[in-house]
């Protein structure tokens, strides 16, 4: 059974910078992805950021030029490298991986969430 824990949120002044982190536990011999996702209160959930297996990214355009997510070569751990972060960057923030087996999306792990709190 896959597990994820995520780390790294927290609260900051606009400008700042913060690197959230996604680490899964257990073990998985499909391809995996892995996206980044927000929520706010009352919203649904978004797709902030994401690399394929092949390691290809997607970057929201709110988000793009200030985020960067990676992947360790094992690809067991994951990063979200949020500069210059705004006050509409406010929101928990969740990892998410997707296994693949032929190409089909079989099984989705979601993170707890972390909290990002940006003051203006």
């Amino acid at each position: 059974q896959v597990q994820l824990m995520e780390s790294g949120g927290g609260s900051v002044q606009a400008g700042e910078s913060l690197r959230l982190s996604c680490k899964l536990s257990g073990s998985t011999r499909m391809i995996t992805s892995m996206g980044w996702y927000r929520q706010t209160p009352g919203k649904q959930r978004e797709l902030v950021a994401y690399m394929s297996a092949g390691s290809s990214t997607y970057y929201d355009d709110s988000v793009k030029g200030r985020f960067t997510s990676s992947r360790d070569n094992d690809g067991r751990s994951g990063y979200l490298q949020m500069d210059s972060l705004k006050s509409e960057d406010t929101a928990v923030y969740y990892c998410n991986v997707r296994e693949y087996a032929g190409g089909v999306p079989v099984s989705d792990y979601w993170g707890q969430g972390t909290q990002v709190t940006v003051s203006s």
